[in-house]
């Protein structure tokens, strides 16, 4: 079987889906949807891009296929094409082009915003010739919160048409397709990013329970749907619980980690930052030490941090806006909260903070959940299943 992935290429979710049929010995390829390093996750795909330079972490079985051969003169060849040639540099030009040579049994583009109106443009050129059987994955915010804005819903629309597959994390967001004009097959419910190696993160998980760990992780996105500000200021107004306490935001860019210093100077509580980059490990440990990870964003779909969270021991205080709540039961597993009260996250974190026999028990009955539906020897068999049908049709 040979799929073409369109995908972001520095993405750990695409890189961590992808590998789940990397050792099927099927034909895969990625294009994508930006020039940008590939993850150095990525295993045993054919990967295409500007130049043909070798990254050096990028692992032996991703083979690279470029069009300018060295770093020498890269620079001044793309302005010259861009300036003589400009369709050529139109990556929608060049994917249908790969389609077209690669004659791929299955096109999956995994995000909406870039690769999929990439894979939509794309398609548009063969204008009645054979298109390969299409899945487009949505992912967190793309079809309920993009759907709604005037600049993306026509092109949300377009390309759910467009496409014969769909699939996402959450029923929420099947019925969204739907009213968005999908006509085509929905595909099983997994995790965006496939699924957890719980063995392996149980091995970093910490003896001892979730009642007595003194750690808050907060995710620090603050930004266009992230906001982490909202649950700085909710934590001060806790901060006479948290004495005892010390506070990780992750994946903090330099104005976050700014606001988070602050917070530290004011309150007296401890404060670690980490930036974009880090390795999942460092991640997943964080989760694994936290009596509380806090996530808030004015929309999402089950959100991976929540996931982790919930594998790890954490008690997840989740905003309300993301389909989280499918996979976990406010006020027994997770405290769902509005991104943007501060009162309502702080009396959440305060009940969190307080109450012992809530994280304890919804530290049980979540690793039980993670284990039954979020385990990668459950999730790959139904994802090779997916492609196999698909492909079949």
């Amino acid at each position: 079987m040979r799929i073409l992935f369109i995908a972001l290429p520095d993405s750990i979710h695409a890189a961590r889906w992808i590998n789940q049929v990397a050792d099927q010995g099927w034909d895969l390829h990625f294009f994508p949807a930006y020039d940008l390093s590939l993850h150095p996750a990525l295993r045993n795909v054919t990967t295409y891009s500007f130049s043909s330079v070798r990254p050096p972490d990028l692992d032996p079985s991703v083979r690279l296929r470029g069009l300018w051969p060295t770093a020498r003169g890269e620079y001044r060849v793309k302005r010259i094409a861009q300036r003589f040639a400009p369709s050529w540099m139109e990556r929608a030009n060049w994917l249908a082009w790969l389609i077209q040579r690669l004659q791929p049994d299955v096109v999956h583009s995994m995000e909406f915003q870039r690769a999929g109106y990439l894979t939509l443009e794309a398609k548009k050129q063969f204008r009645g010739k054979s298109f390969p059987p299409w899945i487009a994955t949505n992912w967190g915010s793309d079809v309920s919160l993009f759907g709604k804005l005037a600049a993306h819903a026509g092109k949300v629309r377009a390309l759910l048409e467009a496409c014969d597959y769909h699939h996402t994390e959450c029923r929420r967001d099947l019925a969204l397709a739907r009213q968005h004009g999908f006509r085509g097959e929905d595909l099983p419910l997994l995790p965006g990013g496939g699924g957890f190696d719980i063995k392996w993160m149980n091995s970093l998980r910490p003896p001892g329970p979730t009642s007595s760990r003194r750690h808050i992780a907060l995710k620090g996105y603050q930004n266009w749907a992230g906001r982490a500000l909202f649950g700085l200021r909710a934590l001060e107004l806790c901060s006479d619980l948290l004495r005892e306490y010390t506070l990780t935001v992750y994946l903090a860019d330099e104005p976050m980690a700014i606001a988070a210093e602050l917070f530290s100077q004011r309150t007296g509580i401890q404060v670690e930052i980490l930036s974009h980059g880090q390795p999942h490990e460092r991640i997943v440990r964080l989760h694994g030490s936290a009596r509380i990870s806090l996530g808030l964003s004015i929309s999402d779909a089950a959100s991976t941090s929540a996931l982790e969270a919930m594998i790890m021991g954490s008690f997840p205080v989740q905003s309300d806006t993301s389909c989280f709540c499918e996979w976990a039961t406010d006020g027994e597993t997770t405290l769902l909260v509005p991104p943007e009260d501060t009162e309502k996250i702080a009396a959440a974190l305060r009940r969190a903070l307080t109450d012992d026999e809530l994280v304890d028990k919804a530290a049980h009955v979540n690793a039980q959940r993670a284990s039954q539906g979020l385990d990668k020897d459950i999730i790959k068999p139904q994802v090779i299943d997916m492609y196999s049908r698909v492909a079949r049709k």
